[in-house]
């Protein structure tokens, strides 16, 4: 793992920081390989339940979780770096996975680093961050999934608004549209973000796999698929250690003790 994006641990959540602030943690070659190597960590790691993207913002008059693509890397002819073949931009936008990833805002989400956030499942912002796709603004257009991701997020009306102007969205109304999960004071993303992952924590790892599993799918699935995928998902969570071990609890009035098996 690269010191460009750091990986921690803290009980079974996983921290991974963007740490380029001195680039507005813009996206190069070096992040997109460290984004997929710390996910392919997070994943790999049975003890590991959630992960919690983050920013290092420090020395930034403005902070900027990120600013998207390192445009002097397109400039420069390295624009196919910035992306991996497992992740697609920044080694993440694309990625499939079992555990879900809270994002941590503290500040401008922008381009690229929106289709970060839109890519996660869970978004944690404090009040002086802001989400926008920024593309139209320089004769680009949004490549990494916010064209499609915005709109599902928060109606079709408010996001192309938001992608046509290239105008950020502010954290409050970003909250009332549904993009933010919960909103709190600057500088008390990551603290926010880690309650968040340690109430999912608590929760059957299998089943939250699971349900994240199905509620992403009815973005593009039929009924008759998610029916089928439901029952798929729930055959396999019954036959596991975990769910007599749920049963046994809730018998037994005492807290559950998940193994992820």
């Amino acid at each position: 793992m690269s010191d460009i994006v750091t990986y921690r641990t803290e009980g079974r959540v996983a921290i991974i920081t963007l740490n380029r602030p001195e680039a507005r943690n813009a996206v190069n070659g070096d992040v997109a390989q460290g984004m997929e190597a710390a996910i392919d960590q997070m994943e790999a790691d049975e003890n590991v339940w959630v992960g919690v993207i983050t920013a290092n913002t420090e020395g930034q008059e403005k902070p900027v979780f990120c600013a998207g693509a390192d445009l002097k890397a397109i400039n420069s002819g390295q624009a196919g770096s910035l992306g991996t073949a497992k992740g697609g931009f920044a080694g993440f936008v694309y990625r499939e996975r079992r555990k879900p990833v809270i994002v941590a805002v503290d500040g401008l989400a922008t381009a690229g680093g929106c289709e970060i956030v839109l890519a996660a499942d869970l978004v944690v912002a404090t009040t002086r961050s802001a989400f926008g796709l920024a593309e139209v603004k320089r004769n680009l257009i949004a490549g990494a999934g916010g064209l499609f991701r915005l709109p599902r997020a928060i109606g079709q009306a408010a996001a192309m608004e938001a992608i046509l102007t290239g105008e950020p969205i502010p954290a409050e109304r970003a909250y009332n549209l549904g993009l933010v999960t919960r909103l709190t004071e600057p500088g008390n993303a990551l603290n926010e973000a880690m309650a968040l992952a340690g109430k999912i924590t608590e929760a059957a790892p299998l089943a939250a796999w699971a349900s994240r599993k199905v509620v992403l799918a009815a973005a593009w699935a039929d009924d008759e698929t998610l029916k089928k995928m439901t029952n798929d998902e729930f055959a396999g969570i019954m036959a596991s250690e975990d769910t007599k071990e749920g049963l046994t609890a809730f018998i037994e009035k005492r807290p559950p003790n998940w193994k992820g098996r």
